[in-house]
């Protein structure tokens, strides 16, 4: 590139770059200010998955297969890294597709792209041994492709994508059924669908024949239906439910008021379904515990349903008050060194089978402390978020002649992402953060389609036509519904 394309290339990007490189800067100093990574207590089940090379019973190994390709450099320092590239590389994408594919202003990109760049709990939760990085992270990408050419390559690539987001979070197996109805809307044709089906569908066999050589069973996890019953527990009355016997050990007295996170009728010590024998998270207490959950849901669907809207509302509240519990909260601070979590005992000789370093989070100064004060003040407040899926969708609707229409595809996928949590476990905000960039691009698409007139849609000014012709108005183009 010569002189005067790399001063083009500077002045397109004028408002992004500067952005992008502070972005770099907080997460450098997050890096030095916790060496040199945070753990959560799924860390240790994604860890053991990645050392063992065996499939999980609670989550799926999308997250820890990404581990083993890097555990032959035994660098948690290089998992950190990584992941902080993947959240600059998701900031990048909205910021790319807004401008190439729908010639948005500079200005109007980069403040898409913001909340991704500077939200603390963003930068946070990049910093940490978990899979929502690498989740947002393919499906951005597979998003950026589908709102390109609907052709049978580009659908293969997107589907392919969404398959392996698919096995890093469960909540992603909806998501293929959006992809698959977009190429439909869009009346793509059979071919590109076929392509997007095969491809999702291609890793999740292969993980499905991996796990059956594993555990026995054709299935992606073994707690489904514990997690539903834990969902449940926030309002499940025996009286009105008359369980079977079987069900009954998993009753609770407590009134529904009084009753604790639903994550502890899953982790706690005396956690109800610990009453069935065989251990955690066997074939037995899943099939119960689902069983025990579905029966509530249909015996009180009132309750079933104020519960979720209640976690949903969640979502959008102003500040980060403390939920579900003190416990899971403060995983998701910047913290002292006497604070931060720490392994236990038992977890440790895992740890440092995959890096014989330091396992536990050093913490320095000034480093950390500066990221605490910003963590108290710079991230997206959920109330903001609401603004911003409001906003596209009506711009989206107000444009949906222009093309606009094509905010819905991250539009829906966002408040998949918000609802499914709350309907099948719970709320918690690291799974709200995993809506933000596709809200965020959505809004994008939809002001740039809706809110105003993009330079692809202006067309130029012609010459006078010869009084002979018949000049007639160009009826505008409907790009997708």
């Amino acid at each position: 590139m010569n002189a005067a394309r790399l001063r083009e290339a500077l002045s397109r990007h004028r408002v992004f770059l500067p952005l992008l490189l502070v972005a770099v800067g907080l997460r450098v100093t997050a890096m030095l200010g916790y060496r040199w990574v945070m753990w959560f207590p799924d860390s240790y089940d994604y860890m053991a998955s990645a050392v063992g090379m065996e499939p999980g019973l609670i989550r799926p190994s999308g997250y820890p297969l990404l581990l083993r390709l890097l555990e032959p450099l035994h660098s948690y320092a290089l998992v950190a890294a990584l992941q902080h590239l993947m959240g600059l590389g998701i900031a990048v994408l909205i910021y790319g597709v807004l401008r190439r594919r729908f010639d948005a202003p500079g200005w109007v990109a980069s403040l898409a792209a913001a909340p991704v760049l500077f939200d603390a709990f963003q930068i946070q939760l990049e910093h940490m041994v978990l899979s929502d990085t690498l989740f947002v992270f393919l499906v951005m990408a597979s998003v950026a492709v589908l709102l390109g050419e609907p052709t049978p390559r580009n659908a293969a690539l997107a589907g392919g994508l969404l398959g392996l987001a698919a096995l890093t979070r469960t909540v992603g197996i909806p998501l293929l059924l959006i992809g698959a109805g977009f190429l439909l809307v869009r009346r793509a044709g059979w071919r590109p669908v076929a392509s997007l089906v095969a491809a999702c569908l291609l890793p999740i066999v292969c993980y499905l024949q991996w796990y059956h050589s594993h555990h026995g069973r054709w299935e992606m996890t073994r707690s489904s239906g514990i997690f539903l019953y834990s969902r449940v527990m926030a309002f499940a009355d025996c009286e009105k439910m008359q369980p079977p016997a079987e069900e009954v050990a998993l009753c609770v007295a407590a009134d529904p008021s009084e009753r604790k996170a639903a994550g502890s009728y899953v982790w706690g010590q005396f956690a109800p379904v610990r009453r069935i024998p065989g251990g955690a998270f066997n074939v037995e207490q899943n099939r119960v515990a689902g069983s025990f959950a579905k029966r509530a849901m249909l015996a009180q669907p009132g309750d079933y349903a104020r519960t979720i809207v209640v976690d949903i509302a969640r979502t959008f509240q102003w500040g980060h008050p403390v939920y579900p519990e003190e416990f899971t909260y403060g995983h998701y601070l910047f913290r002292d060194q006497d604070e931060v979590a720490r392994p236990d005992e038992h977890h440790i000789p895992t740890l440092q089978a995959y890096d014989p370093g330091r396992v536990t989070t050093d913490v320095v100064e000034p480093y950390a402390g500066f990221m605490q004060v910003y963590q108290r003040h710079v991230y997206l407040r959920g109330t903001m978020l609401g603004v911003i899926l409001a906003a596209g969708l009506a711009w989206a609707w107000a444009g949906r002649r222009r093309g606009a229409g094509l905010a819905l595809l991250p539009w829906t996928l966002s408040g998949v992402l918000i609802v499914v949590p709350p309907v099948t476990a719970q709320f918690d905000y690291r799974y709200a953060l995993a809506a933000v960039p596709l809200a965020c691009l959505a809004a994008g698409i939809a002001f740039c389609r809706g809110g105003r007139r993009t330079p692809d849609q202006v067309r130029p000014a012609a010459d006078p036509a010869p009084a002979h012709e018949d000049v007639r108005e160009e009826t505008p183009v409907v790009a997708v519904p």
